[in-house]
């Protein structure tokens, strides 16, 4: 079949290409940018990519799949609907490809990419070619996404919405065998009105899980603990009640009457901790032996821009990480700061997501790095000014920049936290330590 993708180096679109090519079918695609890593994998795979959404330009196709960020006025969507051409959402036809596969579902707002990844590499150590389809780069497979042609999948279940004309949450197109929620907080302010909208999403996907199913979480997130509590039909597998305890002070996941000790694991962080115990929960419950999960994961490298060491320049190390919420600031301010007690840490926090940005976490922003040395703040719309703060807040990359090489030299550890292009703020500094 020939089939065009309309958004395809988003990094999940350009997975849904991946996996539709090692089915069989010949796709092509559109966007406005073309930017690596997806860009290079798309080229690799023998993808064909068009520049732009002119109609003109729109190849004839069997089936048109449609990108969340593509909306009405679109020129190409336009031709689409006019014409009557077949067209589906990224995750509708996700869903229907993985109709017969052993799906895990990794959902949350916090975590899941990682997870994600750290499933797969547990898996793929055991020698298992599973498929995945992951929001990101990690170092333990070759592209974000793969069929495989084992019948375990692994998915980062996103919570929001599927295309212009499907506004329900993209997870629920995937049916999984096995959910884990690593947590549930309000975000994506463009689309949820409130918590409570995001929660009816997540009780919808529980109500899709066969009751042979396990959904793992955290019984301790009040919001999860909400969702469990409108309706369960599968098996619960809670963590922080009853015989699965995660014990973060002491690094340990007890399990019944035994102790797994986590402390030598690589990543640090009480938040990667949890993370950890997900997947080996995860993969336990699709065969794979905790004490196997953890020798495999001894080995797991991370994933890109989360909590990414990019290098030490001029005595100065410089981390990148995809933080994009007052929680998961905290979770890697607070890690850093119990890995390097005895170093100060400068901290560059852009607002770059749509719920940052508008103002929508008031002063839990601020208060998300307290542990840290300093923290600037980069808001590109002026929206959460705070006059305590005024003089950590910038109004362009420029003006935070400038401020950072003024006073660089006086930190030991930089830590740059967006959802936008880190390398932006990344490389001036880098060029700037090294030049002196």
């Amino acid at each position: 079949m020939r089939i065009h993708i309309l958004g395809i180096c988003g990094t999940f679109m350009g997975g849904i290409a991946h996996i539709l090519k090692d089915s069989g079918h010949h796709i092509s695609g559109s966007d406005m940018q073309f930017y690596p890593p997806m860009s290079d994998q798309l080229q690799d795979s023998g993808i064909e990519l068009i520049s732009g959404y002119e109609a003109s330009s729109l190849p004839d196709a069997d089936l048109y799949i449609i990108g969340n960020a593509l909306s009405r006025g679109n020129e190409s969507i336009e031709f689409i609907l006019e014409n009557k051409l077949p067209f589906k959402s990224g995750p509708e036809i996700l869903g229907e490809m993985l109709a017969k596969k052993n799906v895990i579902a990794v959902s949350g707002t916090h975590g899941k990419t990682t997870t994600s990844y750290m499933l797969c590499h547990i898996f793929l150590s055991q020698g298992r070619d599973i498929g995945y389809l992951v929001g990101g780069i990690s170092s333990s497979t070759d592209k974000s996404a793969y069929l495989g042609s084992d019948p375990v999948f692994v998915v980062e279940a996103d919570e929001y919405d599927s295309a212009f004309f499907d506004k329900r949450s993209k997870f629920i197109h995937y049916k999984p065998s096995t959910l884990i929620i690593n947590n549930i907080e309000f975000d994506h302010a463009d689309i949820f009105r409130d918590i409570e909208d995001i929660k009816k999403q997540f009780h919808h996907l529980i109500k899709t899980i066969p009751s042979s199913g396990n959904i793992i979480f955290y019984n301790d997130n009040e919001n999860t603990s909400d969702v469990i509590g409108r309706g369960i039909w599968s098996n619960e597998v809670p963590i922080n009640n009853g015989n699965i305890i995660l014990d973060s002070q002491n690094k340990c996941l007890k399990i019944s009457d035994k102790e797994f000790y986590l402390g030598d694991l690589p990543l640090i962080g009480d938040h990667n901790l949890q993370n950890y115990s997900s997947a080996i929960l995860g993969a336990y419950k699709n065969g794979i032996s905790v004490e196997a999960s953890i020798a495999s994961l001894m080995n797991f490298k991370g994933v890109k821009r989360r909590l990414e060491l990019k290098g030490e320049y001029n005595n100065v190390k410089i981390f990148d990480d995809f933080a994009h919420h007052p929680t998961a600031i905290k979770y890697t301010a607070d890690a850093l700061y119990n890995h390097f007690k005895d170093k100060k840490i400068f901290a560059i926090v852009e607002l770059g997501s749509n719920t940052m940005s508008g103002g929508f976490h008031g002063d839990d922003i601020f208060d998300a790095s307290k542990a840290l040395a300093k923290t600037i703040w980069i808001d590109h719309k002026d929206s959460v000014m705070n006059e305590s703060y005024k003089n950590e807040i910038f109004d362009s990359l420029d003006g935070a920049i400038k401020f950072t090489k003024s006073c660089i030299e006086q930190y030991d550890i930089i830590l740059i936290m967006t959802n936008k292009d880190s390398s932006k703020i990344y490389n001036p500094l880098i060029a700037h330590l090294e030049k002196n």
